[in-house]
């Protein structure tokens, strides 16, 4: 008995590191390739939780966003979002396709 609690001890964090590794590979919620994101997300009216349906924003950075318009009164480009603390080239890349500056957000998951 004390040979397989020896090796069950052992082996654990191969298995959590593992298991870790398999649930990072998979996509995040919100993500627009897994989670079938459809529509735009106005970032001049959005609310947190619509910003968050958005690749790679969560709820930290939702805030952030959220703050960062009514400090500049609003944004007058998509670009603009470069200027929030987490987003960058490659994170807005990932947005481009779903946000926008005007008209109504229609984004919702399929």
């Amino acid at each position: 008995m004390q040979r397989a609690t020896r090796l069950a001890r052992a082996l654990a964090p191969a298995f959590l590191a593992a298991v870790g590794l398999a649930l990072a590979a998979l996509p995040a919620f919100g993500d627009d390739g897994a989670s079938g994101l459809t529509g735009v997300v106005n970032v001049n009216t959005a609310t947190v939780e619509e910003l968050q349906l958005l690749p790679g924003i969560g709820e930290a950075r939702a805030h952030a966003i959220v703050a960062l318009r009514k400090q500049r009164g609003g944004f007058r480009s998509v670009n603009d979002l470069l200027e929030v603390k987490g987003i960058g080239e490659a994170g807005l890349d990932r947005l481009r396709p779903h946000v926008t500056v005007t008209g109504k957000t229609t984004a919702t998951l399929r």
